[in-house]
């Protein structure tokens, strides 16, 4: 931060703010992101986490019927 903070507007301090999350998203190193999760991942264990999720959903349906 710079010393001129109080001469800044706080739309120019959020503007900067945000800027510093965009050259160093937190998100994407912490990997708990589900895009992250599945772009790490090839097609194959994507295919199987989304069968399982439908299957899952399923017996669900299933058993509360």
């Amino acid at each position: 931060m710079d010393i001129n903070n109080e001469k800044k507007s706080p739309e120019n301090m959020r503007e900067e703010l945000r800027q510093k999350e965009v050259k160093h998203p937190a998100s994407s190193m912490k990997g708990n992101n589900l895009a992250d999760l599945v772009g790490g991942a090839n097609w194959k264990i994507s295919g199987i986490i989304i069968l399982l999720l439908i299957g899952i959903l399923g017996l669900v349906w299933l058993f509360t019927k």
